[in-house]
C-alpha cells in the first residue's frame, strides 16, 4: 500500500513523506479518515489553508481529486485495511477521525464503520512506537445510545477510545446538527423553509444547536493547539444560548428570505407507517436509509442542545456563523 502524492509543488521530509507546500507554516502532520465526506472537505480545505501537511485515507481516489489539487497526500483503502492505515498513520502527529456511517438499516450496518472501524484505528495506532494524538470526530448523538441505531454505534466508538491504548492522548467532539456548502441532510429542511413550510417531524417546543460546517472545522483546528488532550471531550454549537426551536429556526428562515415561513406538524403516525416501509424496502433492496424508525426517535427527541463552554476555555474558540448568517449564504448560492 502506497500514498498518493498530491498534485503541485512538494518537498521530501526527512522521514520520506512527500509533502506539499504548505501554504503557511505548520508544524503538526495530520492524518484524516473521511476526508471525502461534507464534514471532511471542510476540515481539509481548512488545515491547508493553516499550512498543515495533510494525509487522508480515501476509498475513490477519483471523487477525492479536489483533495490532491489542494495539497492533500492520498492513501487509497479503507478502517478495514491494515497496511493502509500503516501508511496513514506513519510519521504523523495527530489523527482526526472523522470516516462514519450516518445512514443504515441496522446497528450492524452501524456498527461496520462507526465502531468497527474506529477499533481497527485504534489497533494500528496501538502497532506504534511513538503514539500520536486522536481526535474523535463523534456526535451530540452519542449522549442518547438508547435512541437509535447510529447514536449506540457512535456511544460505542467513544467507548472504544475509552478502553484503548493507556498511554494514548485523545479527545471527543461532539458537534450538532451540522450544515453548510455540500450538506445534504439539513439542505431539504432549509429549501422548504424557502419556500414558506417548516416540516417539524416532532414537538414544535424541542430544542435543537446547529453549527456551520466552517464553525466546526475551525474548532477542530484550534484542538490542535492544545499540548495534550487529556482525554477530554467537547461539545459545540453556534452560540446561541439553549439552541433554537422550530418557531425561532422559522422566523431566521423568514426574515433570510423575506416570507412567512409556516411550521407544519408531520402527522405522527403517517411518518412511522414510511420509517418502517423504509427500513423493510431498505433491507429487500439493500441501500442505506436515512428514515427509519430509529431515526425517527432521535427526531423526535426534545432536546438536543449544547454548548461551547469547555472548548472555548481549553483553547479560545468561537464560533462566527449564526444561523440568520448561513441561511444568507444558503440564499446567495442559489440565485
Amino acid at each position: 500500500m502506497t500514498a498518493i502524492a498530491s498534485t503541485g509543488s512538494r518537498k521530501k521530509s526527512a522521514s520520506g513523506w512527500l509533502q506539499p507546500e504548505p501554504l503557511q507554516t505548520a508544524t503538526q502532520r495530520v492524518a484524516v479518515t473521511g476526508g471525502t465526506g461534507f464534514i471532511g472537505r471542510a476540515l481539509c480545505a481548512r488545515l491547508r489553508a493553516d499550512g498543515y501537511p495533510v494525509r487522508a485515507l480515501v476509498r475513490n481516489i477519483t471523487l477525492a481529486a479536489d483533495l490532491a489539487e489542494s495539497g492533500v497526500t492520498l492513501v487509497p483503502g479503507d478502517l478495514d485495511d491494515g497496511d493502509a492505515l500503516r501508511v496513514l498513520l506513519d510519521d504523523c502527529d495527530v489523527v482526526i477521525h472523522l470516516a462514519g456511517a450516518v445512514r443504515g438499516n441496522s446497528q450492524q450496518s452501524f456498527d461496520r464503520t462507526n465502531v468497527r472501524g474506529t477499533q481497527n484505528l485504534l489497533d494500528a495506532l496501538g502497532a506504534r512506537k511513538e503514539l500520536p494524538g486522536l481526535l474523535l470526530i463523534s456526535s451530540l448523538a452519542a449522549r442518547e445510545p438508547g435512541l437509535s441505531w447510529y447514536a449506540r454505534s457512535k456511544y460505542q466508538a467513544e467507548q472504544c477510545l475509552h478502553d484503548g491504548p493507556p498511554d494514548l492522548d485523545w479527545a471527543i467532539i461532539r458537534p450538532p446538527a451540522v450544515y453548510g456548502p455540500g450538506d445534504k441532510e439539513m439542505l431539504p429542511v432549509f429549501l422548504w423553509m424557502a419556500r414558506g413550510i417548516a416540516p417539524v417531524p416532532g414537538d414544535p417546543a424541542a430544542r435543537v444547536s446547529l453549527i456551520h460546517v466552517e464553525d466546526l472545522a475551525s474548532a477542530i483546528v484550534a484542538c490542535l493547539g492544545l499540548p495534550r488532550l487529556q482525554h477530554r471531550t467537547f461539545t459545540l454549537d453556534d452560540g446561541t444560548p439553549g439552541g433554537y426551536d422550530w418557531d425561532e429556526m422559522a422566523a431566521i428562515a423568514g426574515g433570510v428570505w423575506q416570507r412567512k415561513v409556516r411550521l407544519v406538524r408531520l402527522p405522527g403516525p403517517l411518518l412511522d407507517v414510511l420509517a418502517r416501509a423504509n427500513l423493510a424496502l431498505s433491507r429487500a433492496l439493500t441501500y442505506a436509509p436515512m428514515l427509519t424508525p430509529a431515526k425517527l426517535r432521535e427526531l423526535r427527541h426534545p432536546n438536543w442542545v449544547a454548548n461551547n463552554d469547555d472548548i472555548t476555555a481549553a483553547t479560545g474558540w468561537r464560533p462566527r456563523v449564526r444561523l440568520s448568517k448561513g441561511l444568507e449564504e444558503l440564499r446567495d448560492s442559489l440565485l
